[in-house]
């Protein structure tokens, strides 16, 4: 039986899938290092990694409310980890969704810091099931593993939802994000994104007020509703 090493939690082998496709999401994202700061002011990238997880929370709230129930994440860190918060908050409050994590390989932890291993050790916890696309204990990235490794745990989400939400930046073409979007695109997934594009055309609404953002954030039309 293999078992987290940051959580203890049970690992259950990808062809173990026991879930449906229906009313699953899989959600998709850059990590905090990739967002750049609203007017490229240094002094305004906390105010944007912020709007961009209000942006990001808005999106899951919005697939619940289409009664999409189960989500998967990646557990790495940014987008992967700001999306298995909330959907752990919307749990707490009696929301009836589930949270899946995903991870790559063992030891894909491997590189954090205290802190993060310590959320990471939460988020796990949290989870209703937790699976690792590559189990073998030897498996890692630098084994040969590269980035096939990455890949495949993104097409095992996308493959075992429906629908994929999250943070993409376009211009990042070389990412994991936009292999998940495309190869989501391929399978005929629903796609529903935002980029940073979308959380600046807030910003020059609002103004670099966060009250102000989080507002206009949570009057946004349901995304689910477009014809796209």
């Amino acid at each position: 039986m293999l078992t987290s090493l940051d959580s203890g939690v049970v690992i259950i082998p990808p062809e173990n899938v026991d879930f449906p496709t229906e009313n699953t999401v899989c959600i998709t994202g850059h990590r905090e290092k990739h967002i750049t700061p609203y007017q490229s002011r240094p002094e305004f990238l906390r105010l944007t990694v912020t709007a961009v997880r209000l942006m990001l929370a808005k999106y899951i709230d919005m697939a619940a409310e289409k009664g999409y129930t189960r989500f998967i994440s990646g557990l790495a860190t940014g987008t992967d980890t700001w999306a298995a918060i909330h959907v752990i908050k919307m749990k707490s409050a009696g929301q009836p969704v589930e949270l899946i994590g995903a991870m790559p390989f063992l030891r894909h932890s491997s590189a954090l810091t205290p802190a993060q291993h310590e959320e990471l050790s939460k988020i796990e916890r949290c989870c209703k099931q937790l699976y690792c696309t590559a189990p073998d204990p030897a498996s890692s990235y630098d084994r040969g593993g590269g980035q096939n490794i990455y890949r495949t745990r993104n097409y095992f989400m996308v493959d075992h939802a429906s629908v994929v939400v999250g943070f993409y930046e376009p211009k990042i073409s070389r990412s994991g994000t936009a292999q998940t979007v495309n190869y989501a695109n391929r399978r005929g997934r629903t796609v529903r994104t935002f980029g940073l594009s979308d959380v600046f055309r807030i910003m020059d609404t609002t103004g670099p007020d966060i009250d102000l953002i989080a507002r206009h954030i949570r009057g946004l039309d349901n995304v689910f509703d477009m014809p796209f």
